[in-house]
């Protein structure tokens, strides 16, 4: 199994000028399995989800519905309850508030308030991302416009790269 090359983001042009976190609803659909994405990563998400249940990948979900679109003030509320302000030994920091975190010991890293593509409804964390899930995602998600951003530190975390072009297996899938 090869993992794919990381893709950089292209922001969908409705996302332009909106503060990451404070998205209107007007731009957010409901996934069926928990939680909301952008409009576009709504439809990659739905088609890729629809192949790997053909497949026969199972349970193919977020790992909760607050991991797809983050508000700001959720983004914050589980960074501060991952980093503190003291040295934990981890090695692991972000710079928030003009301030050096660290992250707390057997805590996943998460991004800082309004840095996170969760904060713009383009990731999700996949839950149980491991064995066959993640060899088919590795070898499918990007047909569906969807990259791994930080590996291999976190193999859940998949977020949709496509901007406004919607690529040919999700306009398949949508039957356009």
């Amino acid at each position: 199994m090869s993992i794919p090359q990381i893709q950089k983001l292209h922001l969908p042009k409705d996302l332009n000028g909106i503060e990451p976190g404070k998205l209107p609803v007007s731009l957010l659909k409901p996934i069926k399995e928990g939680g909301t994405l952008h409009h576009l990563a709504h439809d990659a998400w739905n088609a890729m989800h629809a192949q790997a249940t053909a497949d026969g990948i199972k349970e193919l979900k977020p790992t909760s519905a607050g991991d797809t679109y983050r508000s700001y003030d959720l983004q914050k509320k589980g960074f501060l309850s991952r980093y503190v302000l003291e040295d934990t030994g981890t090695g692991k920091t972000r710079h928030f508030e003009g301030k050096v975190w660290y992250l707390k010991k057997g805590m996943a890293p998460m991004a800082t308030p309004g840095s996170s593509r969760h904060n713009l409804g383009l990731a999700v964390d996949i839950a149980n991302a491991n064995g066959p899930r993640f060899e088919w995602l590795c070898a499918n998600a990007p047909k569906y416009g969807w990259s791994l951003e930080v590996m291999p530190d976190e193999p859940w975390h998949w977020f949709y790269f496509c901007g406004d072009v919607i690529p040919p297996a999700v306009s398949a899938f949508l039957g356009n």
